[in-house]
């Protein structure tokens, strides 16, 4: 998606300003650096390559990289469904395969500029990259679900769990049920022609044309 539609959130911690999750802009924070140092921008001159080098497309971890044992891994399917699945990781590679070129932009991208900054990763220009994600579209597997017309969105919950604002809990995003119907939405297993590395979501993330993140 790895794991899709995701949007970064402001640390509620009060930084040297005084401020809750502000920053002058003249003096980088120890919540920035410490974010920072985890997450890397793509170099501009990237932007030669049709397809971002792997190690060179931006990468945004919100909390610790889980440790996944793939024979154990199951994708589940569940709530607002006729049918609840559980899916291993072979399942969803038996599965219609189907490659597509993303590209992605954090929706932070350029927050170091802003007056006053926002407490969080200190992104330039670079939060941006272009990837080619390989997996099956979801839809299929909404349909096999056979998703209640009571049902909103799609919440996806990974096994990365962290602290943010002050509360532990998994990392989530969602997307509505007419974008996770859409025909170009992934399940992602591989990126640029190898499987997901631990740190862009591996085993499996969802990816759309729209981007993610």
């Amino acid at each position: 998606m790895p794991p899709r539609p995701y949007r970064p959130r402001c640390s509620d911690r009060t930084n040297r300003t005084g401020r809750s999750g502000r920053s002058d802009n003249r003096s980088i924070t120890r919540e920035e650096l410490q974010l920072a140092s985890r997450n890397h921008a793509m170099p501009l001159e990237m932007l030669r390559w049709p397809v971002t080098p792997l190690g060179m497309h931006y990468l945004l971890v919100h909390f610790d990289v889980p440790q996944i044992d793939p024979v154990s891994w199951r994708l589940n399917i569940g709530g607002l469904v006729d049918h609840p699945h559980e899916y291993t990781l072979p399942d969803l590679q038996h599965r219609e395969r189907r490659t597509q070129a993303v590209t992605m932009e954090c929706a932070g991208n350029g927050r170091s500029r802003l007056e006053p900054r926002p407490v969080s990763q200190p992104w330039d220009q670079g939060g941006v990259g272009t990837a080619e994600w390989t997996g099956t579209p979801l839809a299929p597997l909404l349909l096999d679900a056979g998703v209640s017309p009571d049902a909103v969105e799609l919440v996806f919950t990974g096994a990365d769990r962290g602290i943010q604002g002050g509360v532990e809990h998994q990392y989530a995003r969602s997307l509505t049920l007419a974008e996770a119907m859409s025909d170009d939405v992934l399940l992602a297993y591989e990126v640029n022609g190898q499987a997901l590395p631990p740190q862009h979501g591996y085993p499996s993330g969802s990816s759309s044309r729209a981007g993610t993140e």
